[in-house]
Parts: structure tokens; C-alpha cells; sequence
């Protein structure tokens, strides 16, 4: 770049949609739970669940329970939620320290 292309560049170019970044942490966070849920709801959680701790070499003491659909909404619902405003937050707290 030359000394005139410096000048003229423009820092908000560099700055973090907010919306778009809790948009996307908010559907990973669901989605991740989605896949969960239907993991309880097919029976293969707590399978999934002992492979995962056993690689960890950790012994589970947890036991997954009986598929509940108002669990499963509230859950995804909750999750999503938390991770717009989390990555919104983290968004903004970038913004702020990047200029």
C-alpha cells in the first residue's frame, strides 16, 4: 500500500457487526443443543455421553433422563438466547478495545 491508501483506509472497516456475531454464536449454541436433545430423544446420549468422559478418563456420574419436550424447547430456546447476548457482548467489548 502507498502512503495515500494508509491515509484513506478506513478503521471501521475493522469493527465486528454485533447483531451478525450474537446472530452466529446464538444458532451455534442452539444447534449444538438441538443435536443434543435429539441425542436424548433417539437414546443415544448417555452412550455418547460415557465415550466422551471415558476419553477424558473421567468416570461418569451423571445418568441422562427421559426425553421431555418442554425440555428439549426450553433448552434451545435458552441456550440461543444466552449465546446472542453473549456474543453480542463479546462483539462490542472488541469493538471498543480495537480502536
Amino acid at each position: 500500500m502507498d502512503r495515500e491508501a494508509v491515509n484513506n483506509y478506513d478503521l471501521s472497516l475493522n469493527l465486528m457487526n454485533t447483531q451478525k456475531a450474537g446472530l452466529t454464536l446464538g444458532v451455534f449454541a442452539g444447534t449444538m443443543h438441538l443435536f443434543w436433545s435429539l441425542m436424548v430423544a433417539f437414546g443415544l446420549a448417555q452412550g455418547y455421553l460415557n465415550f466422551v468422559l471415558k476419553m477424558h478418563f473421567l468416570n461418569n456420574p451423571f445418568t441422562v433422563q427421559a426425553f421431555n419436550i418442554s425440555n428439549a424447547i426450553l433448552l434451545i430456546v435458552l441456550t440461543s438466547v444466552i449465546g446472542f447476548v453473549v456474543g453480542t457482548i463479546l462483539a462490542t467489548i472488541y469493538n471498543k478495545f480495537y480502536h
